[in-house]
């Protein structure tokens, strides 16, 4: 190799060594700025020009995920989110229906509002309701993580990693959710069965919740415009309009008000997400051009790497390892070279999405339903985790190789 290939492969190795670590030893820094100092290192020693590595950045992925935060932070600021939960704990009578509300409302919301916004909005609230009803709050706790990471499997708006597989792959919503919506149902179906039974003693009896009524703060003309702006905006996605510019569109139609400050919004954007996403493009753009990498590429056709089990497992295991989003970003190059990159765009979404379920660091989902848990006073530990998300991952992901074969 010559010294452009050598820098590039140290830098992209350097990259994705903090990313699995969550921090480089000995200095502060994070996942995002790991990102950053790589796509500047990548130009800095000439493995890209400027212009090469802007080229580099998928704006569509970056203005997809950014329209797709503003309208959930609509539907949370409006109240949206707490008046469901709310409906839930006046009508719901019996543990096991509370537990199969909170795993389809989870699922459901992160299939269409990004499952990471999801989790921030419902943890406490489910919570609450279930520290009011003086019920073991573990199980439905964790049925927020492991449901938002499943339910973000069915749509290219789930979750990050599928809005990058959507732009890249060039598959229709509409195409790609009638693909592994059955995934996302059957995963969900298997995350309340498995619950009730690690849970026997909260589910097993035959008691009766009491109804709890509060009053949820709602701001009601904000709470219709966002709602009605969410409905289009899911059903021009459908209709096969370019999913980037509608949720850009809906996210700067919510953004036209005279109630709320802009700043509001702001805050529950994920901006170093997103500036994450725009280091990585960079990073892998710049490996992708040595010529070590070229050579591999041509020779990825005759890798079992395209056999759908193989591609799962590595998935996975590369989930796990660095997160879902590098994992993908490193397969990319490989997919697109396959006979079929169709159907292995959808085997890699699959994969890498319900990989997360595997442990409590396998998905930024879980990260955030254990901290806010945690400041509700509700302790999940590794194990407790484990021992549910383990026998979880390794059946919806084979139930995923089943039918999207």
């Amino acid at each position: 190799m010559d010294l452009k290939a050598l820098a590039a492969t140290a830098i992209f190795a350097l990259t994705y060594f903090v990313l699995a670590l969550g921090r480089f030893p000995g200095l502060r820094i994070d996942r995002t700025g790991a990102a950053v100092v790589g796509a500047a290192l990548m130009v800095a020693f000439g493995v890209l020009s400027p212009a090469q590595a802007y080229q580099a950045i998928d704006l569509d992925t970056i203005v997809l995920l950014f329209g797709m935060m503003i309208v959930a932070s609509s539907l949370r600021i409006s109240g949206f989110f707490g008046l469901v939960t709310a409906w839930v704990a006046r009508h719901v009578r019996r543990p096991a229906a509370l537990l199969m509300a909170i795993v389809a409302a989870s699922g459901v919301f992160s299939a269409f509002f990004v499952n990471d916004t999801i989790c921030v909005v419902l943890t406490p609230l489910v919570c609450d309701v279930a520290l009011r009803l003086k019920r073991n709050p573990v199980p439905y706790v964790l049925a927020v993580a492991m449901a938002s990471n499943i339910g973000s499997t069915a749509t290219i708006t789930g979750n990050p990693q599928n809005m990058l597989i959507g732009n890249a792959s060039h598959i229709a919503y509409r195409e790609f959710a009638l693909a592994l919506a059955p995934v996302a149902a059957a995963g969900l179906a298997i995350t309340v069965a498995l619950l009730m039974a690690l849970y026997r003693t909260e589910f097993g009896g035959a008691s009766r919740l009491e109804a709890v009524e509060e009053k949820k703060r709602v701001i009601r003309p904000m709470l219709w415009k966002s709602v009605l702006v969410a409905v289009a905006m899911v059903g021009f996605f459908f209709a096969g309009q370019p999913v980037p510019k509608v949720a850009i569109i809906a996210g700067a139609v919510l953004l036209l008000t005279r109630r709320i400050k802009p700043e509001r919004f702001y805050i529950h954007i994920d901006f170093p997400l997103l500036v994450m996403f725009a280091g990585l493009f960079v990073v892998v753009a710049g490996i992708e051009n040595t010529a070590w990498v070229q050579e591999l590429l041509r020779g990825g056709a005759q890798f079992p790497l395209e056999s759908a089990p193989v591609l799962t497992a590595v998935t996975a295991v590369l989930s796990n390892v660095v997160s879902n989003v590098p994992a993908v970003l490193m397969l990319r190059p490989f997919v697109t070279h396959f006979h079929d990159p169709r159907h292995a765009w959808l085997v890699l979404a699959m994969a890498s999405t319900l990989a997360g379920n595997f442990t409590i660091v396998a998905s930024v989902a879980n990260l955030i339903v254990v901290q806010r848990a945690r400041q509700e006073g509700i302790e999940i530990s590794f194990w407790e985790y484990f021992r549910a998300g383990a026998p979880l991952t390794i059946t919806t992901l084979t139930l995923g190789v089943v039918l999207l074969h």
